[in-house]
């Protein structure tokens, strides 16, 4: 085969796509025979899951158990039924940091939105009585989801995203793909290595720098990436900043000692569902928990420009920015590809 023919060869067998599902952007890149097909069906897919899950869908699943809150259950399909009995059980991990009922005080607040604005007290308070991830009744036998109270509402945006990286995985994998990429908004699935074998490095978002700004590198195969951090929706009022993580237990924003947290694990499922409840409940207890889960670890940067590491990370992760120490913790998570060349 000559230089010409062997270049047409690899050309065809690289497809990648940018489009917008799921509320975010998304980037898909995939190396094999069949990648123009696994990205095509991958896309299929992510608007599948869109319909069903997403809140802003009037017709989606998710809308019509709100609709029929403190009123009637709801029959869904089984994805989005064991998908809210995941949900339920990683609320339950992290002690309710993490709570797919928290939409009443997203609406609240509204950052992200435009309409931004300081709650009062009352407001809040009155809010937090909607919000209760136990108040989720799930019936196995017919499928059927209800939440007790009129007002009551659920959001599957903390771990829905996940769910489709995981389900473009699996595409990719039944369609022979044996290196690609998958980016939803910044939930990152490296499959495979590079084309040289290689992993693929992907940089950490240093929360104080603009996107691109990196506190270091981790270098994976067949992993997922997941961060949530404060810098990805906030505002400034009175020379104060409210950030877009609202800690379900108080009704606020967040005031834990982390402004990052990575999560690195086999399943982008686990990394999602983990990310948001982990950052609310602060360095310390978060190592604890994710050490005590086996085949995920976790990267924490503190608003001390920290950066905590859990044991299974070292050989992995780099620290590259200096102003930040790091912490390799004994007792012991925005991520973004920064690397994709071959």
């Amino acid at each position: 085969m000559s230089w010409l023919q062997s270049f047409f060869n690899i050309k065809s067998t690289y497809a990648q796509r940018k489009a917008y599902a799921l509320g975010t952007i998304i980037q898909l890149r995939a190396y094999g025979r069949k990648s123009e097909k696994a990205i095509e069906e991958a896309v299929t897919r992510l608007n599948q899951i869109d319909d069903k899950m997403s809140y802003f869908k009037e017709d989606s699943e998710i809308s019509k158990i709100n609709k029929a809150a403190g009123v009637s259950p709801q029959v869904v399909s089984e994805e989005t039924f064991l998908l809210l009995n995941t949900a339920v059980k990683y609320s339950e991990l992290s002690q309710g940091a993490f709570d797919p009922t928290i939409r009443p005080l997203v609406n609240l607040w509204g950052i992200g939105s435009g309409f931004e604005d300081v709650p009062t007290k009352e407001e809040i308070d009155t809010t937090l009585k909607l919000i209760n991830y136990e108040d989720i009744i799930l019936d196995k036998s017919n499928n059927s989801v209800l939440l007790k109270t009129k007002g009551q509402s659920l959001d599957l945006g903390g771990i829905a995203k996940g769910y489709a990286t995981d389900a473009v995985k699996n595409i990719f994998i039944r369609n022979n793909i044996k290196s690609g990429l998958i980016d939803l908004g910044g939930n990152i699935y490296a499959l495979g290595g590079k084309q040289d074998g290689t992993p693929w490095r992907v940089g950490i978002q240093d929360p104080y720098a603009p996107r691109g700004g990196y506190i270091g590198v981790v270098t994976v195969k067949d992993k997922s990436v997941v961060t949530s951090g404060y810098y990805e929706k906030y505002y400034i009022k009175s020379g104060r900043t409210y950030h877009h993580i609202i800690d379900p237990r108080t009704g606020y924003p967040s005031e834990s000692n982390l402004i990052s947290a990575t999560i690195i694990s086999d399943k982008s499922l686990d990394g999602d569902g983990l990310s948001t409840g982990l950052y609310i409940m602060g360095v310390t207890k978060a190592t604890k928990l994710i050490e005590a889960i086996p085949g995920v670890d976790a990267i924490f940067i503190t608003n001390a420009k920290e950066v905590y590491t859990t044991s299974g990370i070292k050989n992995i992760f780099q620290l590259t920015n200096t102003e930040y120490k790091y912490i390799n913790n004994p007792t012991s998570k925005g991520a973004e590809i920064i690397e994709i060349k071959n």
